[in-house]
């Protein structure tokens, strides 16, 4: 009987068990949204929720519905979800290195003779989106912080929108580069994935995995999923300027990636 009230509640005596927050504490209330390929009718509002419930919802009700034309409609509603997460468990990935300021990372990178960080930067493939990219080296930066092109710990090259990843790598040889940043906006049928696994493959190849530091970020990057694929790490949205510069600056002199007698 207590594993029930455990399992309705999502809490029970362990305060790590937790559901959404609607108006009380744990009692699941979500919103979801969706298309359906149909067109909109009393059978395909039916159909929705009913597809609500095959998701783990109960008390399914359609707030909003709307015919998209053209064969498709889409759909609001509410519920209430009948699963619980145990925070407890869960266990993400994380980037380590602390957050250091504009000038404690110049400072640290050229002390005694150290040289200065090479990076160059690009958004790949199809993408022509630079906003992320742009944002991380880019001198004016965003948000009142620099881009790396300010520092005087980096050297940057920042080779813009739709490179190929044989560029990329190309360009990424020829300017000796200590670290290769990829951005990746468009991510529709996960088409992101593939190119920087396709990138992680073609700098194994090279044989200088172990000289180059690879940093990936966009709207659907983790530092969990950057790491599957190959990357030292992975940035997602909100991510700043600092956060990027403090992680290459304290990866490549852990790494021993930058000679201290070079210029």
């Amino acid at each position: 009987m207590k594993d029930d009230m455990d399992q309705e509640s999502g809490r029970g005596d362990d305060p790590g068990r937790v559901r959404p927050y609607g108006d009380t504490l744990n009692d699941g209330a979500v919103q979801v949204s969706f298309t359906l390929p149909a067109p909109l009718s009393d059978e395909a509002r039916e159909g929705a929720r009913r597809l609500a419930g095959k998701m783990g919802l109960k008390d399914v009700t359609i707030y909003h519905a709307a015919d998209m034309g053209a064969g498709f409609s889409y759909y609001i509603l509410y519920g209430r979800c009948t699963h619980f997460v145990d925070m407890g468990r869960i266990v993400v990935p994380k980037i380590t290195t602390r957050t250091m300021t504009f000038s404690q990372i110049n400072d640290f990178v050229l002390q005694g003779g150290g040289r200065r960080i090479r990076v160059i930067g690009a958004c790949t493939g199809s993408d022509a989106h630079t906003v992320g990219i742009d944002a991380i080296m880019n001198m004016k930066g965003f948000a009142g912080n620099y881009g790396l092109e300010r520092y005087r710990a980096f050297r940057t090259l920042n080779l813009g929108s739709q490179i190929s990843n044989d560029r990329l790598l190309a360009e990424a040889l020829a300017f000796k580069a200590d670290v290769i940043l990829v951005s990746q906006v468009v991510t529709q049928k996960d088409i992101h994935l593939g190119n920087l696994a396709e990138l992680v493959d073609m700098v194994e190849a090279q044989g200088i995995r172990e000289r180059v530091l690879m940093v990936c970020g966009g709207p659907r990057v983790s530092h969990e999923v950057a790491l599957e694929l190959g990357f030292d790490a992975g940035f997602g949205s909100g991510t700043s300027p600092l956060d990027v510069a403090s992680f290459i600056a304290q990866e490549a002199v852990s790494r021993g990636l930058i000679a201290k007698d070079a210029s």
